[in-house]
């Protein structure tokens, strides 16, 4: 899944989006309101951690347009105001979701989770194909009953892969999903990441390389 964080205290954003990395997806970080507007704006984000009173364009402002818009972006509203007339106003405003702070991280990191599972086409929370499942929430992978330990991107990419249901992803795809805005499109981080992923799911492969088009399971 891919997420923007929208913060302006620069410390507790870069935090946020480390520990959203460390969970598979892919983060994109604003520090200002117009920044977080452009960007979402360009990329099809499937939940936005917002807070509410940004510098430049307020959080309120931002949540109102992607309601208005129809967007298939989720909100989260992460704001220091606490009252129950501020999270009323809150998702009156559009937000889906409403956390205070200080909060605790694995609040947090399910909330998002829980979002991004609405902002997408309903699938089941365990994800299979050939032998393989994906276990999203408890970050678990296994084929034929074999635990496989992945690093955070390649989880990621046999995420996308899954929750494509059979159908061909291409590498530009892969980048937009599981990476996020500085990634090089000329970069071999896909293939790269592609053959370490197929090396740790063994044999018989399950990844099928479509030429000039992709990959799909």
């Amino acid at each position: 899944m891919r997420v923007l964080v929208a913060e302006d205290e620069k410390v507790l954003a870069d935090l946020v989006a480390s520990g959203l990395r460390s969970e598979a997806m892919a983060v994109d970080v604003a520090y200002d309101g117009l920044t977080a507007h452009e960007r979402l704006a360009v990329h099809d984000y499937d939940v936005v951690v917002l807070d509410r009173d940004l510098p430049g364009m307020h959080g309120d402002d931002i949540c109102g347009e992607l309601a208005r818009s129809a967007s298939r972006t989720k909100v989260l509203m992460l704001t220091a105001a606490g009252s129950l007339d501020d999270r009323v106003d809150g998702l009156e405003l559009g937000a889906d979701d409403y956390l205070t702070k200080p909060f605790e991280y694995p609040e947090l990191v399910a909330r998002v989770r829980a979002l991004a599972r609405r902002a997408a086409p309903a699938l089941p929370p365990v994800l299979s194909a050939k032998g393989v499942e994906l276990d999203a929430a408890r970050r678990r992978v296994t084929r034929d009953g074999r635990r496989i330990e992945l690093t955070p991107k390649e989880f990621a990419v046999l995420e996308v892969l899954l929750r494509a249901q059979g159908t061909v992803v291409s590498s530009e795809q892969l980048l937009r999903q599981a990476w996020d805005e500085f990634a090089d499109p000329f970069t071999n981080a896909v293939r790269v990441a592609m053959s370490k992923l197929r090396a740790k799911l063994g044999e018989p492969p399950v990844i099928e390389t479509v030429p000039g088009a992709g990959y799909r399971i």
